[in-house]
């Protein structure tokens, strides 16, 4: 018999958790969240994550053999401890170790780019429009910039565990100093709060991503139309980059930003501008599942 696939998607403000009854069947035998109380530490997480697991045992009335985690940030293969998390209390600290200490069950992390975009080719978009994708580049665009990669069905982490962080890739030195200590990242330019500054750096004032997009239909606002101009011309420029590298068979964008439909039309445009080919046939699509997907991709990674 087919073992349900438990997954839990780690966030910086709440830990979810979902129990899947196969790759074939998404529909949730059990999904339940509750709050991460992060500021209160690292071993207070790994409680809350502990409390999470039991209120899905008793719920469902199964038991795990293993468990996924969609983690902010990744572990590093070398040295086994977590970094390049924005949830800071988990940066240098053996994660999986103590989630396999603390619940008694094999654990399997993956970062939340990489769940986001096996979530999307196993039950999402790329399952519905792209069925026979062999690679898929999956893009969150938000707060950050992050990616993930799927090959066959499968994650690819690489070398260093960062396989598909394309925002840190270096874009331009307009995007100013980035928290990774580089300068121009992708994501100093194309995320969320980098439009907000630019939009404030030539506007004046100060508006929320969806106040600017809202000035930029209304045309209205030169301001707001030009922040989502920058926003297009620099996305294709810097997803350019990952199709010369990688050249998917699809692109999934998600995350806030990706909610913009001119980085459907005038994005894939500059995309063709800067991609070493003569046309862009590589599909760029909104993701189908949500706010799922985060935790659906953490189930997916024990199947």
């Amino acid at each position: 018999m087919q073992q349900p696939l438990w997954g839990i998607d780690l966030g910086g403000t709440k830990i979810e958790g979902v129990i899947l009854p196969s790759l074939d069947n998404p529909q949730p035998i059990v999904r339940t969240r509750i709050d991460t109380e992060g500021h209160k530490g690292y071993q207070h997480v790994l409680q809350q994550i502990h409390r999470l697991l039991q209120t899905m045992q008793q719920q469902s009335g199964l038991t795990p053999t293993r468990v996924g985690f969609g983690t902010p940030g990744v572990l590093d293969p070398v040295l086994l401890t977590m970094k390049n998390s924005n949830s800071t209390s988990l940066n240098g600290m053996p994660l999986q170790k103590d989630l396999e200490e603390k619940l008694q069950l094999p654990a399997v992390l993956a970062n939340d780019a990489n769940c986001f975009a096996l979530a999307e080719t196993h039950w999402g978009v790329v399952k519905q429009q792209a069925p026979g994708a062999q690679v898929v580049f999956g893009i969150i665009m938000g707060t950050g910039v992050g990616g993930g990669i799927v090959i066959n069905g499968q994650i690819w982490n690489g070398k260093h565990g960062i396989a598909g962080e394309w925002g840190h890739n270096h874009l331009d030195d307009s995007g100013g100093p980035c928290y990774c200590g580089k300068t121009g990242c992708v994501e100093t330019v194309i995320a969320g709060p980098a439009l907000q500054r630019f939009y404030k750096s030539i506007g004046g004032s100060e508006c929320t991503l969806k106040q600017i997009i809202a000035l930029h239909l209304a045309g209205t606002d030169h301001a707001a139309t030009q922040t989502i101009e920058r926003l297009c011309h620099f996305f294709g420029k810097a997803v350019s980059v990952v199709v010369n590298l990688l050249d998917p068979d699809v692109i999934v964008v998600g995350g806030g930003v990706g909610n913009i439909d001119a980085i459907y039309s005038k994005g894939v445009e500059s995309l063709q501008h800067f991609i070493f080919n003569n046309r862009v046939d590589v599909p760029v699509l909104k993701p189908a599942l949500g706010d799922s997907a985060g935790v659906f991709g953490a189930a997916a990674l024990v199947a």
